[in-house]
């Protein structure tokens, strides 16, 4: 599959798409977000991709969405196509861990993107934002909501309305960073991480995130009582039986994601 916008690279069970767009900052338009649909598409279906890693360069993440491509629409070409909804927000739908490492600048559409992702890994030179509210608009993929959940109200608030950058150290403090990691390395380390998601059982890592995603969506008495049941229905799994035989025979697992 041949792609202009984004870059795939398959090795060791993990995806690695890299955004593409260097003279535009990686600024997400229609073209990059269809070849990234087209790709997450790909790898849900490929059995050797077990991990997904987006990233941008090491100057931007994606800078935003495309305001060349906007500036022109009005309001009903961007109502009737209902623009940036179809094939943008495939990530939210995928199965298998998505993980954001993010480099510099993820800032409106970018830095949308990356919550969109299971978590994110942030170099120590990276800078979050929504600054929408500059432009005379609003965060519209989502990053007045997933920022909320992410970081709080009152931090998530004082963003959308100042255009405020967060840096790597306030993102990792505040909840929207998983981890802040030395530039120097940065992609080694990243690559590591997901590997190692990608060493073990596939079925147990889809329960894992069916049940983390669970808590937006419910009660916790509700949350927990789904939780259990995959619990339980993890025991009906041959690499349940495999980790714990292998546990008790100091020996590594050998899973086979069934």
């Amino acid at each position: 599959m041949a792609f202009e916008n984004i870059i795939v690279e398959k090795k060791d069970g993990v995806a690695l798409v890299t955004l593409n767009r260097p003279e535009a900052m990686n600024a997400l338009c229609t073209p990059l977000m269809e070849e990234l649909h087209d790709a997450l598409e790909d790898f849900e279906h490929d059995d050797a991709v077990r991990v997904v890693v987006i990233t941008g360069n090491e100057k931007a993440f994606a800078a935003g969405a495309d305001i060349k491509e906007m500036a022109p629409r009005d309001f009903m070409d961007v109502y009737k196509a209902d623009f940036i909804t179809h094939k943008w927000e495939r990530v939210t739908q995928c199965r298998k861990p998505v993980i954001a490492a993010v480099s510099g600048y993820a800032l409106g559409g970018g830095c949308e993107l990356a919550m969109m992702c299971d978590f994110i890994l942030a170099s120590e030179t990276a800078k979050f934002g929504q600054p929408e509210v500059t432009l005379g608009t609003l965060p519209g993929i989502g990053g007045s909501q997933r920022l909320t959940r992410l970081v709080g109200r009152a931090k998530a608030m004082e963003m959308c309305l100042t255009g405020r950058m967060m840096d790597a150290a306030e993102a990792e403090r505040s909840g929207l960073a998983a981890r802040v990691i030395p530039a120097e390395g940065f992609m080694d380390e990243i690559m590591k991480t997901a590997q190692k998601i990608a060493g073990f059982s596939q079925v147990a890592v889809m329960m894992i995130k069916d049940a983390v995603n669970r808590v937006d969506e419910t009660t916790l008495a509700e949350g927990v009582r789904y939780e259990r049941q995959l619990f339980h229905a993890s025991f009906g799994t041959a690499d349940q039986k495999e980790g714990m035989a292998a546990f008790i025979e100091k020996r590594k697992p050998a899973f086979k994601d069934r």
